[in-house]
């Protein structure tokens, strides 16, 4: 449960580019006194998904792991990478080698895959309420999108 804050008072506290920093990682504004998130993501997946926002607008590339343009688990790579932890290459090997979990454990970091029968074929980073960062398709770029089917995979990084 998240404590309700009046906005304009919160901007004068957190600053202006804080409180836009924040939302644009996935984050959520907190007044002091709130109950922390009883599933906080760990500090690695945390700086993982400020990681892949640092990269929104980057192109899409067949094959690239950053850092100027990606593919879906090359951005996975490069900000696990950059964030402390290394993850396998392709989309199936990183699912293969996260914990697998149900979406009601998800957390901000966890990876989101989805699939087709038992074969995973992209993933991205979750980012909260229900949005990834990731890396789509060819012609388009790193960006932040909601999760459009319930039919993914989750996995944690170890």
């Amino acid at each position: 449960m998240t404590a309700q804050v009046h906005v304009p008072s919160l901007f004068s506290r957190a600053g202006t580019v804080s409180a836009l920093t924040l939302v644009a990682v996935g984050g959520t504004l907190a007044a002091p006194g709130a109950q922390p998130d009883a599933h906080a993501a760990s500090a690695v997946a945390v700086r993982a998904v400020s990681v892949a926002a640092s990269k929104a607008g980057s192109p899409y590339h067949w094959g690239a792991a950053g850092p100027d343009s990606f593919d879906c688990s090359g951005l996975a790579a490069y900000a696990y990478k950059k964030a402390g932890k290394s993850l396998p290459r392709t989309t199936q090997q990183q699912y293969n080698g996260t914990e697998h979990i149900s979406s009601a454990a998800r957390r901000k970091g966890d990876l989101v895959f989805f699939h087709s029968g038992s074969n995973a074929y992209h993933v991205g980073i979750y980012a909260g309420g229900g949005r990834i960062w990731h890396a789509p398709k060819t012609g388009s770029t790193v960006r932040l999108e909601h999760i459009w089917t319930k039919d993914v995979w989750y996995g944690r990084v170890a």
